[in-house]
């Protein structure tokens, strides 16, 4: 997918008015400022960071299919795919992230592109407090087996994840379904044709399963 092609998937799949348009305009341009104090996104993807990072983030939003609640992004690093998910709709977004730099600029940005929807949770996955999810994300947080542990406390069985797994989708599903059951499917990205995305819901422990 080039740049034209991601701006213009993006106008026809989300119908993005002038307003939002700013809002993600203003998004790429203090992200691309920010690379000169922190490296949030690969260098090599700076060319491509409509195809490679906008674009990649919002095609999660209909994966999601009509959810009601707080969508929660794990290890938000740059805001992606959070604060993308958070311009394009109007749901609560939560940002989980635990390093200082990153969390402070997210802060930033919420308050720069205005997203009163957004809010960010400084530290480790683990310490947010219990909720339920409606949607989980996480863009490069972790290997599938340890990212379902470590956030099994944020959803139940209705809880929507929507996790990009790239090239290594199908093994990490593999992997992850020794300890965890549930409904598992591999999308492929629209962004690259050799990447994918695993949608699950209704996980639960194989060895609570196995145990009752």
């Amino acid at each position: 997918m080039t740049e034209e092609e991601a701006r213009q998937w993006l106008q026809v799949r989300f119908d993005v008015s002038r307003e939002t348009w700013q809002r993600l305009e203003r998004y790429v341009a203090i992200l691309l400022e920010e690379m000169g104090r922190q490296n949030l996104i690969a260098e090599s993807t700076r060319p491509q960071i409509w195809s490679r990072h906008i674009a990649d983030s919002a095609q999660l939003i209909p994966l999601a299919g009509n959810w009601q609640g707080p969508w929660v992004d794990l290890g938000s690093g740059a805001g992606l795919p959070g604060i993308v998910v958070a311009i394009l709709s109007q749901t609560p977004v939560q940002m989980v992230e635990s390093r200082r730099k990153r969390i402070d600029f997210l802060n930033s940005v919420i308050q720069a592109v205005d997203l009163p929807n957004a809010s960010v949770f400084g530290g480790r996955v683990e310490a947010v407090p219990p909720m339920t999810a409606a949607v989980i994300s996480a863009r490069a947080y972790a290997p599938l087996p340890k990212l379902i542990d470590s956030a099994a406390h944020l959803a139940d069985e209705k809880t929507i994840w929507v996790l990009p797994k790239g090239r290594n989708a199908q093994n990490e599903l593999e992997a992850a379904t020794r300890s965890w059951q549930g409904v598992f499917h591999v999308e492929r990205s629209v962004t690259d044709a050799d990447s994918a995305i695993i949608v699950a819901q209704a996980i639960r422990s194989a060895r609570r399963k196995a145990r009752g």
